[in-house]
C-alpha cells in the first residue's frame, strides 16, 4: 500500500497565504501528524478533518511553526476525543519540548505534570528506522539547521526523504539517491535571500537533474507563484492536495 501525503501548509516560519508546513502521512487506515505547528488546528478545521483519525505526532525540531499547535491539539485530545495519541520525537528533544515550549500552558496541578500525562511517549534514536505501523517506518536523520538546536530530517519506508529546516546538504541527498535508493525528496526551500539556516533555491538547483526531478518543494513563502517555471526540473508540493508517494 503506498504512502498517501497531505500537506496541512507548505509554508515557511513567516508565511501568511500558506500554513504552516506540516502533513498527514497515511499508510491505510493510520494516519501520521508531521509536526504541529501554530496554524496545524486551523488548518484541521478547515479541512474537516477529525483530530479521531490521528494515531500519533511525530515533531521534527523545536520551533514554533512545527510545535507551536500541540498544546490545542494535547487538550483536545485529552477532553475531547478522550484518549492520548502517540508522540515520535528524537530523545534530546524530549526535555526542552516540555520545559521550554509545552509546559507553562499544558500543565494542571494534579492533573498534567508531563508529556507522558497527555502523550503515549515513543523516544526515537537517530538513523535507527522504527515500524510505526505495517505499511510504516521512520528513520530520524539529523540535519543542520540552527546552531546549538537539534534537527531531523526523515527517511520514510528506505526510499522517500522528507526534510525538516535543513541548510543545504547536497552529500546526504546524493547519498540517499546513489546508495540507499531514495526515489523520492520533499524538500524545503527558501526562496529568496542568503539560506543562513535554510536551503535556498539556487543551491537546490545546482543538483543534478536526475536528482531534481525527485524533488518537490515546500516550507517556502508568500512569494512562491513568482517563481513557477523557475525550479528546474523540481516542482512546488501543494498545500491541502493529497499526494501518492
Amino acid at each position: 500500500m503506498p504512502l498517501r501525503l497531505q500537506m496541512l501548509g507548505t509554508g515557511g516560519a513567516f508565511a501568511k497565504t500558506y500554513y504552516n508546513n506540516n502533513g498527514l502521512l497515511s499508510a491505510d487506515d493510520y494516519t501520521l501528524l508531521i509536526d504541529c505547528g501554530i496554524t496545524a488546528p486551523m488548518a484541521l478545521h478547515k479541512l474537516n478533518q477529525s483530530l479521531d483519525d490521528i494515531d500519533a505526532v511525530l515533531i521534527t525540531h523545536i520551533h514554533g511553526d512545527h510545535v507551536g499547535g500541540l498544546e490545542e491539539f494535547a487538550f483536545r485530545m485529552k477532553y475531547v476525543v478522550g484518549r492520548k495519541p502517540r508522540l515520535y520525537v528524537a530523545e534530546p528533544l524530549l526535555k526542552p519540548l516540555w520545559e521550554n515550549t509545552l509546559k507553562g500552558g499544558l500543565s494542571q496541578e494534579g492533573i498534567i505534570h508531563s508529556l507522558e500525562d497527555v502523550f503515549e511517549v515513543y523516544p526515537l534514536t537517530e538513523r535507527q528506522a522504527v515500524q510505526l505501523a505495517p505499511g510504516l517506518s521512520v528513520e530520524l536523520l539529523r540535519t543542520p539547521h540552527i546552531p546549538g538546536k537539534s534537527s531531523y530530517s526523515l527517511y520514510l519506508n528506505d526510499e522517500i526523504f522528507y526534510s525538516a529546516d535543513m541548510t543545504f546538504q547536497p552529500k546526504l541527498l546524493e547519498q540517499l539517491v546513489h546508495d540507499r535508493g531514495c526515489r523520492r525528496i520533499l524538500h524545503e526551500v527558501q526562496l529568496t535571500g542568503p539560506g543562513e539556516v535554510h536551503t535556498t533555491l539556487q543551491e537546490l538547483l545546482t543538483l543534478p537533474e536526475e536528482v531534481q526531478e525527485m524533488i518537490l518543494l515546500m516550507h517556502y513563502g508568500d512569494e512562491m507563484e513568482n517563481f513557477i517555471g523557475a525550479t528546474g526540473q523540481m516542482q512546488f508540493l501543494k498545500q491541502h492536495e493529497i499526494y501518492t508517494l
